[in-house]
């Protein structure tokens, strides 16, 4: 079948069963790799993209439910010049080390900041869990979290 999509503010037409997952159509037939396969369960987060703002896993979404939603995914989150202040604010807390999670996580965190600009310690931990990282780097990766939502508050980028 043929799925018409809205990725990263661009449309895209591919072709693929209606349960193939989301994940397999973004990396498979549009080339976006930064979502990443961890469990395949919709257990680790390193496969999250947003759909209509909200955090989704990509590897238990069919592709048709996607259909008719905005879907960003980490290399659409960014300005054409300068990278998303949650993306700043990893790279300035140092928060992450293999970065295989990092998509997922800085996703997530989008989309905390987006419903709760203010969030406590608490709730981006409370947001964040499910999210894995296999490195252990949670503590930077919450003041990450915690400096991009200050600055956003602050407007700054």
């Amino acid at each position: 079948m043929e799925f018409r999509l809205h990725v990263n503010g661009r449309e895209h037409t591919v072709e693929a069963e209606p349960e193939t997952s989301l994940l397999v159509v973004l990396r498979e037939h549009l080339g976006l790799t930064g979502s990443k396969y961890g469990c395949g369960e919709g257990q680790c987060g390193a496969c999250t993209v947003l759909l209509d703002g909200l955090a989704r896993r990509s590897c238990i979404t069919p592709v048709r439910q996607a259909v008719g939603h905005r879907i960003v995914t980490i290399e659409g989150l960014a300005g054409e010049h300068e990278l998303h202040p949650v993306q700043k604010a990893f790279l300035e807390a140092g928060a992450f080390q293999c970065g295989y999670c990092t998509p997922g996580m800085i996703l997530t965190a989008v989309a905390l900041l987006t419903h709760n600009p203010s969030p406590t310690e608490e709730d981006t931990v409370t947001f964040l869990n499910g999210n894995l990282c296999r490195c252990g780097t949670y503590p930077r990766i919450v003041a990450a979290v915690r400096r991009a939502a200050a600055q956003l508050r602050e407007g700054r980028s």
